[in-house]
């Protein structure tokens, strides 16, 4: 702990000398951040050391498991989070992000592990889907390694799935003002996959190549209005 009070002292000291105007400019102007992600709690998962970004350019939900309830009348702090994000600060790109060898995935292939943390595995309820597409919808000669990591992709394609139950998300969506991502960093590689909508499958960030992305921005809305006034 003392390490870590000896680095506030360094920021203090140099940090927030070097970027004063930055911080400055946020006090005064407010922040417009560019993203909203939800990752982990895992302190191995950095999301502004991953997207090498600055004070203000990320809103960041952690918890554990990268979970976003589905959509309910009940407060929560990932529905708060990510209301506040799309309707309050205009955020255009929501990012779910999980990771390799994450406890709580590793607790959905080994759910012995949570016979004496009751709160964890009713909050793990969330990625039940995720646990059961892993479970039935692969083969059953994974090995171990094999079924946290399918279990922790799914786990984020479920994960946007409840996002869209969001009111606000779902109605920035349908106007084409929201984008939604998937992304799995690997931590021991360094490397990023991201979720590619039109495959379904989870695909390298690369410079040189398009970037995948979950639901990518675009008007969606079921009604033909012009084709029902047109018949009637």
């Amino acid at each position: 702990m003392n390490e870590l009070i000896g680095r506030v002292f360094s920021f203090e000291k140099h940090v927030f000398p070097n970027q004063s105007v930055l911080y400055n400019r946020l006090a005064s102007d407010g922040q417009s951040p560019k993203a909203l992600m939800i990752s982990c709690a895992d302190s191995r998962v950095v999301p502004e050391h991953i997207m090498q970004a600055d004070p203000g350019d990320l809103f960041v939900c952690r918890n554990a498991g990268n979970i976003v309830p589905p959509y309910t009348n009940m407060n929560g702090g990932v529905s708060s989070t990510v209301e506040y994000a799309v309707m309050a600060l205009g955020v255009r790109d929501i990012i779910v992000c999980g990771h390799s060898d994450c406890g709580a995935m590793k607790a959905l292939v080994h759910e012995e592990a949570l016979a004496s943390m009751p709160n964890v595995a009713a909050w793990l309820r969330h990625s039940h889907a995720a646990q059961k597409v892993a479970r039935e919808s692969y083969s059953a000669d994974l090995t171990d390694k094999e079924k946290i990591h399918a279990v922790t992709l799914e786990n984020i394609v479920v994960q946007l799935a409840h996002l869209r139950t969001h009111p606000s998300v779902a109605s920035g969506i349908a106007r084409g003002e929201i984008a939604l991502h998937g992304w799995y960093v690997d931590i021991h590689a360094g490397l990023v996959l991201g979720l590619d909508g039109a495959t379904g499958r989870f695909m390298p960030l690369r410079e040189d190549a398009p970037l995948p992305v979950a639901l990518p921005h675009g008007q969606r809305l079921a009604a033909d209005l012009g084709y029902a006034q047109a018949a009637e």
